[in-house]
């Protein structure tokens, strides 16, 4: 797809939106598990002060780029994925799930080195108890890098976007993005980054990029203490790593956009009510690149990041905002 982001857009949200069926997203990067113990708490434990959690449920959710991949199949978009899982029983799960939203698994390339991330979370009520991870973080071998670039370079001419989902647990790497990156570039494919906070010097040219208030005030090296200082690190961010658009997300504060043209957008948010943030920033990536793909402006497209995501922080757990409900935020539908 050629990059038209830079063009203004004559088109509405509704016909922006309506646009989202015909749209095929990559999504490259963590592929995780987000496994939730739901119970309740009514005493402590006599033997350490620490609260005993009857549990009443379990389940498991698709995390990282998987979370990803479901924002965008639940917008009904279309949606490709290329990542490693591990070669443990919760894969099988986890490959099975994917599988049942419609993303085909032959992207996904199986390490039985590796575990495959887990975190799993015990929440009593409302109140997130503890939270423990079970993960690898090594970098891919030289073997599975290669085999990542031409899994990525087969698919570059059949899609309209690129997300790059860098949770930092090794999949995402130096030498895998030269060669990613400027062939997205190369064949106009915009590329629509979540990053982490050591990796922002390998995102150089990129279309946007998503960093949250923690990681674009570590990516500036300074402390954020206003509204000031949040405008000089987004700006820095652009002008360092020549993007398009810096997307700093803000929590209750909404969301703050840095174009490269110099134009910078507040978008204050939306949610009625936060009750979990988690996955939340893979909704955005994923609604975002799929309005980008869907000619959106820079400043539409996060609009239509704040609303998915201002739905989704109003649910238990990872989770994904629908067509219908997005179209409600917007003010497109009657709720």
């Amino acid at each position: 797809m050629r990059d038209t982001t830079q063009q203004g857009s004559s088109l509405s949200f509704e016909e922006i939106l309506a646009q989202f069926p015909q749209r095929k997203i990559l999504v490259l990067g963590d592929i995780m598990v987000d496994e939730y113990i739901w119970g309740v708490v009514s005493r402590i434990s006599p033997e350490a002060p620490v609260p005993v959690v009857e549990v009443e449920d379990e389940n498991i959710r698709l995390g990282g780029a998987a979370n990803v991949v479901a924002n965008i199949r639940a917008l009904r978009g279309q949606a490709d994925l290329v990542g490693v899982a591990g070669g443990d029983s919760m894969a099988e799960r986890l490959l099975h799930e994917i599988e049942q939203i419609g993303v085909k698994l032959d992207g996904i390339v199986v390490d039985r080195s590796r575990k495959t991330t887990i975190k799993t979370r015990v929440v009593a009520g409302s109140q997130h108890v503890v939270r423990f991870d079970r993960e690898s973080t090594e970098e891919l071998d030289d073997g599975l890098r290669a085999r990542m670039q031409e899994l990525v370079q087969d698919r570059l001419d059949h899609v309209d976007a690129l997300v790059i989902s860098d949770y930092g647990k090794g999949v995402i790497n130096a030498r895998l993005l030269e060669v990613v990156v400027p062939l997205a570039r190369a064949r106009g494919v915009v590329t629509v980054v979540d990053p982490k906070i050591n990796h922002f010097d390998l995102y150089r040219q990129v279309s946007v990029l998503t960093p949250n208030h923690r990681e674009a005030m570590a990516a500036w090296g300074r402390p954020i203490r206003g509204e000031a200082d949040v405008a000089a690190a987004g700006r820095h961010l652009v002008d360092r790593l020549k993007v398009q658009a810096v997307l700093v997300t803000r929590g209750e504060r909404g969301m703050s956009l840095y174009e490269g043209n110099g134009r910078v957008s507040q978008i204050p948010a939306v949610a009625k009510e936060v009750f979990d943030v988690t996955g939340a920033g893979d909704t955005v990536v994923g609604s975002m690149a799929l309005a980008l793909a869907s000619r959106a402006t820079m400043v539409e497209a996060a609009q239509v990041a704040n609303h998915a995501a201002g739905v989704v922080v109003g649910k238990r757990g990872t989770a994904t905002v629908s067509l219908t409900e997005l179209k409600r935020s917007l003010g497109l539908e009657e709720g």
